[in-house]
């Protein structure tokens, strides 16, 4: 169907034959990080063509000149639609994307541990069914510990990962397919031909050249810091800059800063504060065009050659291009004999300039959230150094439940000092409240917990809503340590329960004070060790009972005064006084044994009774 003008397109659609459809006209939009969009009016002998037989089905639009083929457009048709019917040809409309579109029908919710992004980017790919990409990466990039895809399409978080980390991508064509490709700087490039400038119009029979040219410059951000915190390094600042060094037509003083900078160690920080300056001054230096190549794309570039002003006789790379084509001989006898033409519109900046996206939004969550402690097989506690916890998310449909299910989790404790505070550790299985700083998905802290069905409070509620309790539980065993008030009127009490030990240590005084009763039971022994001096005032009576022996050691004296009587009565035994030169002794016959060096009775009367 080629024309005077040497150019024809055509056009290929899944397993339909070759002949099936002519393109009408044709508006190919294209651009760096952009899944691309091919707006196809087609004709067709056929009145009834099948839908089924078409959508979601590949797609090649195919530009020819003389023969030659300048340009191939591969993608999946993802609309289709019927039009008028005329005398002998049907018209339909057909909009094709790339595969990398469907990522875009795909919302999930995910966590993502220790995986560089081109692998978190790769599995997204493959999972969609993409396996035709590349990366083209001058740049290393660090692991992400943690990266969540949340509410978000799988389309959407691969750009704002893509765009996180710098990289950017664009589609290559080879026949019957495509590839998508992420890079992260200009020197991945595709370099392309020399286009010569030329104002006149005329046909591809001139060659292939840029008719049309503008270039602009734009007062822009010349600084970037960003700022960020890491709790393993509290006291370090974690502040990174960078200043542009093409500043030589305007201020250097515009400095955009941000916090957080989403980065915890140094090379990432100095890396995003790079990303983020090439992506603000994206349009700080600019160039747009028109033109009649249609090889021109997305991911490579040209040489712009015999612009009358010299300095733009230099590379540059094709940051965004709609094509746009008309045939109207598909229409035959509708066509008015016109001929076949086509053009482009393009917008470019230096070949030398990496080009990055802005960051996309990023989802936030909108509240805290629910979540189940967990971790490994036959554990009840699990925890790192810092107290930080496992998380499974009820949204997480791929964690199991185990130490794999998210990334360590910080714990808000009521008090947190250097080597003092309080600390409980969530324990597994239990049910925690998270928040997350500044809104951000990828930073989870706990803040709270709570009882559910299951995990039930320590006493039946409301029966026992005066009490409050804090019960532990013995780690792998039964039983537990407890400290409970119940305020319940006229019943006041506190409580305290130790499951074995309980150890007491006061470096100064104590004082008790009982108003009533005190009484205490030793199921076994009990040691007392006073360092000097003990008083004990009974006002009342004291009663002591001992079922076995009784040995009071004195290593100096001992004084005992008592202003009534003292009985000494032992109903079975002998009582017995002892020195080291003699003593007393009263038997239980009665008998009275004095034994002595010395015996001296002294009286003003003695009465000895034979």
């Amino acid at each position: 169907m080629a024309n005077s003008t040497g150019l024809q397109f055509t056009v290929k659609v899944g397993a339909l034959p070759a002949s099936t459809f002519a393109v009408v006209d044709f508006q190919l939009s294209e651009a760096l990080n952009q899944s691309f969009s091919l707006s196809l009016n087609l004709a067709s002998a056929l009145p009834d063509v099948d839908f089924g037989a078409v959508l979601d089905q590949p797609c090649e639009l195919l530009i020819w000149f003389e023969g030659e083929l300048k340009r191939r457009v591969s993608g999946i048709i993802s609309g289709f639609a019927q039009g008028d019917t005329g005398f002998r040809r049907t018209r339909y409309q057909a909009e094709v994307r790339p595969a990398l579109w469907r990522l875009g029908l795909r919302t999930n919710a995910r966590i993502f541990q220790a995986q560089k992004p081109e692998a978190i980017i790769g599995t997204l790919l493959e999972e969609a069914g993409i396996t035709d990409y590349a990366f083209s990466l001058r740049h290393d990039h660090a692991p992400r510990e943690y990266c969540v895809q949340y509410r978000e399409s799988d389309l959407a978080f691969v750009t704002r990962l893509a765009a996180e980390e710098g990289l950017y991508f664009f589609h290559e064509f080879e026949e019957g397919k495509h590839r998508v490709v992420f890079a992260d700087d200009a020197g991945a490039l595709a370099k392309g031909p020399e286009l010569f400038f030329n104002l006149a119009t005329q046909g591809l029979s001139e060659g292939e050249y840029v008719h049309r040219f503008r270039y602009a410059e734009r007062v822009s951000i010349a600084e970037v810091a960003l700022k960020d915190y890491s709790f393993k390094t509290p006291a370090y600042g974690l502040l990174h800059k960078k200043m542009s060094s093409e500043l030589a037509h305007q201020r250097e003083n515009y400095q955009h800063f941000d916090y957080p900078g989403r980065f915890k160690k140094d090379p990432s920080g100095k890396a995003f504060s790079r990303y983020r300056l090439d992506a603000l001054r994206a349009e700080a230096m600019t160039g747009a065009g028109d033109s009649n190549a249609a090889m021109l794309m997305p991911g490579n570039s040209f040489m712009l050659t015999e612009h009358p002003n010299l300095p733009l006789n230099t590379g540059w790379q094709v940051v965004a291009i709609t094509h746009s084509g008309q045939q109207p001989q598909a229409l035959e006898e509708e066509s008015g004999g016109e001929p076949t033409t086509y053009s482009n519109s393009f917008e470019v900046i230096s070949a030398k300039t990496t080009w990055r996206a802005d960051l996309p939004y990023k989802p936030m969550v909108d509240g805290p959230q629910i979540a189940t402690v967990v971790g490994p097989a036959g554990e009840e506690i699990y925890c790192d150094e810092y107290g930080r916890i496992k998380l499974q998310f009820p949204w997480d449909r791929y964690g199991a439940s185990d130490d794999q299910s998210s990334c360590w989790v910080r714990v808000s404790q009521g008090w947190a000092g250097g080597q003092y505070g309080l600390i409980a550790i969530p324990r597994i299985g239990h049910e925690v409240i998270v928040s997350f700083l500044e809104g951000d998905p990828d930073q989870p802290i706990v803040t709270g917990r709570t009882f559910h069905a299951t995990n039930r409070p320590p006493y039946e509620l409301p029966t026992h809503k005066t009490r409050t309790v804090l019960r532990s539980r013995t780690h792998k065993g039964k039983g537990s340590n407890e400290l409970r008030f119940e305020d319940q009127s006229g019943q006041e009490e506190v409580f305290i329960h130790a499951q074995k030990d309980m150890n007491t240590v006061v470096l100064n005084n104590r004082s008790t004070k009982v108003n009533i009763d005190h009484s205490e039971n030793v199921g076994r022994h009990q040691t007392i060790m006073v360092g000097e001096n003990q008083g004990t005032e009974i006002r009342g009576t004291q009663r002591i009972t001992v079922e076995k022996g009784r040995k009071t050691e004195i290593t100096t004296t001992e004084e005992l005064t008592v202003t009534g009587d003292i009985t000494v009565l032992s109903a079975s035994g002998t009582i017995k006084l002892s020195t080291a030169g003699g003593y007393i002794s009263i038997d239980n016959a009665g008998d009275i044994n004095i034994v002595g060096n010395h015996l001296m009775l002294n009286g003003v009367r003695i009465d000895l009774n034979q």
